[in-house]
């Protein structure tokens, strides 16, 4: 029976922490511990897991600050497992969930990454009828470019060879210490670490078509920095050009693209019909394919941008909102996941991913 480490980082959760907890300790599959990560939390975090859970696969592990990326690496670095997991503190899981992985990786002894698909659930816990549907097999680097499939950080089981693939030694805390997740990056830690794993391994990622993961949209999580995000998507990639730079010159248009496709719907999301317009002009200036490889997504996220823009914003929220009356008369939305996980209905009542 293989022994699963569970890392979840812990910063400013007092809210969810409870409940992200038992979901795990909830788990079907047992033979496991779970690895909480205090980094540097400034609220009663650390304090409820202490007084709400005695459960002697638990431990906790403190640190100053570090981020999401550093957290994660404290986690790997204590873990002992065969099979590492990751859950971010707000997020739950079904109870199946590791269990399925397990077998998955058991079975599939390529596969270096096992994943699943989402359902979203709001700030309350409530289900919002959206899951995240994404690509399951044939991943290769320009998907993982168009928008990472894992789509949050809570749905890999990943085996320990992966990790021992990518490792690298530095100095970033006045000591030399082993990284994976690289910690020079506050934002896209994620998709640099699966770039990574794709060019430098040959681990598979693959995903299971049930959605284990319960990812928690929160609405005032939003950057509206766009140029700031833009400059740290490419910063990953002139990390990436270090080591694989025929991918990079092959690729760099279609990632640029897809990222200012993202971030103009994440601008309609917060009704910038201005910054919106300015940014899909320059997804398509960019890379013009987008078009044809993606038409549906990239064709409503130009249209929402141009009504946001021109429309009075009194026309557009009561477009938006008989869209939405008209979609939730019809199926539950079923979303093709991007790389970050904010999700709006569009201004025709069409579920969009915002990416």
């Amino acid at each position: 029976m293989k022994f699963v480490s569970v890392i979840v980082p812990v910063y400013n959760v007092e809210r969810y922490i409870t409940e992200t907890i038992r979901s795990v300790l909830a788990q079907t599959y047992s033979h496991f511990e779970v690895l909480i990560v205090d980094d540097g939390s400034p609220d009663r975090s650390i304090e409820i897991c202490e007084q709400q859970f005695d459960d002697p696969r638990i431990k906790i592990i403190r640190q100053a600050n570090r981020g999401l990326a550093g957290a994660r690496n404290t986690g790997i670095r204590h873990a002992q497992g065969e099979y590492l997991a990751f859950l971010d503190s707000d997020d739950l899981w079904e109870a199946t969930k590791l269990a399925k992985h397990i077998e998955h990786l058991d079975s599939a002894l390529n596969v270096g990454i096992s994943f699943s698909r989402s359902a979203l659930i709001d700030e309350a816990g409530n289900p919002t009828g959206t899951y995240l549907m994404p690509q399951l097999t044939d991943i290769d680097v320009p998907c993982l470019l168009r928008g990472s499939p894992l789509g949050n950080g809570s749905t890999p089981v990943i085996r320990r060879e992966v990790f021992e693939a990518i490792e690298f030694e530095a100095n970033r805390y006045g000591t030399v210490e082993t990284f994976y997740f690289d910690e020079a990056f506050r934002q896209s830690e994620d998709i640099e670490c699966w770039l990574r794993i794709a060019l430098t391994t040959d681990w598979k990622f693959e995903g299971l078509p049930e959605a284990l993961t319960l990812y928690r949209v929160n609405t005032g999580g939003l950057s509206a920095n766009y140029i700031k995000q833009l400059e740290s998507w490419e910063q990953v990639l002139e990390k990436t050009r270090s080591y694989a730079p025929e991918a990079v010159a092959q690729w760099w248009d279609l990632a640029i693209a897809y990222e200012l496709r993202y971030l103009a719907r994440s601008a309609i999301r917060v009704k910038n019909g201005k910054v919106a317009v300015e940014l899909i002009n320059r997804a398509l200036f960019t890379y013009w394919r987008i078009l044809l490889e993606e038409p549906k997504r990239t064709v409503l996220t130009l249209i929402a941008a141009y009504v946001l823009r021109l429309l009075p914003p009194s026309v557009y929220t009561w477009i938006e909102n008989r869209g939405n009356q008209l979609n939730g008369s019809t199926q539950h939305q079923q979303i093709q996941r991007d790389r970050h996980p904010e999700t709006s209905p569009s201004p025709i009542g069409i579920g969009v991913s915002l990416k």
